[in-house]
């Protein structure tokens, strides 16, 4: 799977961590920055993966700040993305099952390296159910057609 990936510099340290794992696990991982700890704003980085899966130039993205709420926010302006937060993997295997999710937001202040594992495995492993689930997609599509 392309996967872009981005961080603030509150998500920085745990952008690298995941690049890593993306990596081992036989991802194509594109960062998209930031590249070092001092300060930037989230949604230069937001808007960088939020287009790249607009655009169909990576499968899915994950963007972490603070708490990912800023980042899921930005990205979320992008026809076609369906980004959200993220704190656990009930949501994250939720997110995927039933709203097909395809950019995972992180925060990077909240979140323990235990649970992402199994938070990002969840997200990463969980297919769409499709069926009604689908029809409602169809719906928010239709919005970003005719409304945006």
């Amino acid at each position: 799977m392309q996967i872009a990936i981005g961080s603030d510099h509150r998500g920085y340290t745990m952008k690298l961590k995941l690049a890593e794992v993306l990596a081992s696990q036989g991802h194509t991982v594109t960062d998209e920055g930031t590249h070092s700890t001092e300060s930037c704003d989230y949604p230069d980085i937001s808007i960088a993966v939020a287009r790249k899966v607009s655009a169909g130039e990576a499968d899915r993205g994950v963007l972490i700040c603070g708490t990912g709420i800023g980042m899921a926010i930005t990205a979320n302006k992008f026809p076609g993305v369906r980004a959200t937060t993220c704190h656990d993997e009930i949501t994250a295997e939720m997110c995927r099952r039933h709203n097909d999710v395809n950019v995972l937001c992180l925060s990077g202040d909240l979140l323990g390296e235990s649970r992402l594992d199994n938070l990002l495995r969840a997200w990463l492993e969980t297919e769409f159910e499709g069926g009604r689930h689908a029809r409602r997609l169809e719906k928010i599509a239709e919005i970003e057609r005719n409304w945006c």
